[in-house]
């Protein structure tokens, strides 16, 4: 495959970033990880904030050590969605970047319902229905010196991409993400923002994965130590939407999991589906790579297994150690207790006054045996999950009118060897785990389309990442009731 490429791609998560060299040519795609470093949201007078301007160095550190050790052909950066920093009219950011876990959305999505209309926001959006999401935080902000001073929104993504280029933009897949979106007309759905009071002005131009943002501004080129014609690309800039692009799949129907600190439970659409059972079934539309629809569901993911191991952490429990969880966790009775893992109480940071642990032994308390060790309180987060896996890959066939074949786990959670065997089980259908950096992959794969490899397509790029990386299969297994498991938790 020609020409030979080398990119950055920066793949960054709510718990920690990295900065990958991808390579490809010889019919081969190959990612080495050149720096990592841990994210998480910083607590100031009770709020909840990222600290993006870290997160800006570490990213230059990381393109840095990159260009160190060879050529750089191109920069693509993805990231988690819906969070976003507001700039003036002369282009500074405007105060702190929220996390969406922050508590100034509480309640905002109920009043903003009632106004609009459930029913009317999902026909146009096409979103699930999340109490962080975008517009709730944008609502939430009205009347604030920040946004009504601000120029313009940018995403996380598009803002460090800005601080690299001087390019203002927002890369679609993550626009669609914000229920600003009309996903119907592939635009920014300004009559809503007008009808609640949002400023339409602050929602920058568009653009498609695949473009260029431009190129370095020359103070970045000369702190990276490059010049100044390397491109920065607009990839699939919601690291789902790049990780479904790193996804192995050789049969069409295929359903994926992209399992992280949240786990991303769909389909891969050729259009949204906006029935009335898909928004009480309360599922997402999101754009992909090559106009594609992510039809997923939000599930929390393994998000509440390492707020626990932190708070177990914090109070120096011996033996709770991941690897030493899981051991201890397989060989006990499956599915004596699950709960619902998307509990909205389970969504914030655990505290010393309100620990992971014991929101799961509460929530198991209220039907269910309660896990007390951490042994059992991790096989309870695991059987919890595979059976939120199970409940909405069937919905998803369901709706969309598909029967998938294979499901396929990318992320860090492919790893936990598990979980993919009890979410086969689940299922009942073959899992497929890997790659772990499938997102990774994806940046780099439609950075390298967009820098002339001969990648036509979302089979090609699949069929790259098959012939470079190796999966684990994972049979279903007989002899445990989920659909029972599933009722207990209806």
């Amino acid at each position: 495959m020609s020409p030979h490429l080398r990119v950055a791609a920066v793949d960054l998560g709510a718990t920690s970033g990295r900065v990958m060299s991808g390579r490809i040519g010889g019919d081969r795609v190959e990612i080495d990880q050149r720096h990592r470093f841990p994210n998480g949201a910083v607590r100031v007078r009770g709020s909840l904030f990222w600290d993006v301007l870290g997160i800006h160095r570490e990213v230059l550190t990381g393109i840095r050590e990159v260009a160190r050790t060879g050529p750089l052909h191109g920069i693509g950066i993805d990231s988690w969605a819906i969070d976003h920093g507001l700039l003036d009219h002369d282009g500074q950011l405007l105060g702190q970047v929220f996390s969406h876990r922050d508590a100034r959305v509480e309640g905002v999505a109920e009043k903003v319902v009632a106004q609009v209309g459930a029913a009317t926001l999902y026909g146009t959006t096409g979103i699930q229905q999340l109490p962080f999401n975008t517009i709730y935080q944008l609502v939430a902000a009205r009347g604030t010196t920040a946004l009504d001073a601000a120029e313009t929104m940018l995403l996380l993504p598009d803002l460090l991409g800005y601080w690299l280029t001087g390019a203002i933009g927002a890369e679609r897949t993550n626009a669609s993400t914000t229920q600003l979106y009309d996903v119907r007309r592939g635009a920014w759905a300004v009559d809503l923002c007008r009808e609640l009071g949002i400023p339409e002005g602050v929602l920058p131009p568009l653009r498609d994965p695949g473009s260029l943002l431009g190129t370095l501004l020359p103070e970045v080129a000369d702190e990276l130590g490059v010049t100044t014609d390397v491109p920065v690309v607009a990839v699939g800039s919601h690291d789902t939407a790049s990780a479904v692009v790193g996804v192995p799949a050789e049969v069409g129907d295929f359903a994926y999991i992209s399992s992280g600190t949240w786990s991303l439970v769909g389909l891969e659409l050729d259009r949204p589906v906006l029935t009335e059972e898909a928004r009480l079934a309360d599922f997402t539309n999101e754009v992909g790579v090559d106009g594609t629809i992510r039809f997923l569901k939000n599930v929390m993911g393994l998000w509440v297994l390492s707020e626990s191991l932190r708070s177990w952490s914090e109070r120096r429990y011996q033996g709770a150690e991941l690897r030493s969880l899981l051991a201890a966790a397989a060989e006990l009775e499956p599915l004596r207790t699950v709960v619902d893992i998307n509990d909205p109480r389970l969504l914030f940071p655990s505290t010393s006054a309100d620990p992971m642990p014991e929101r799961i032994a509460a929530l198991a308390a209220e039907s269910e045996a309660i896990p007390h060790s951490p042994a059992a309180i991790t096989r309870c987060i695991l059987d919890s999950l595979a059976v939120a896996y199970r409940r909405h890959v069937r919905t998803a066939a369901a709706l969309a009118g598909t029967s998938p074949e294979v499901v396929h786990v990318v992320g860090g959670g492919s790893q936990n060897e598990l979980l993919c065997q009890l979410t086969a089980d689940a299922c009942g259908l073959p899992v497929l785990a890997g790659p772990v950096e499938a997102a990774a992959l994806g940046n780099v794969l439609v950075q390298g389309r967009a820098l002339g490899a001969d990648l036509p397509d979302l089979p090609a790029m699949r069929d790259l990442v098959r012939r470079s990386y190796d999966v684990r299969r994972f049979e279903p297994r007989d002899g445990l009731d989920w659909a029972a498991a599933e009722a207990r938790i209806s």
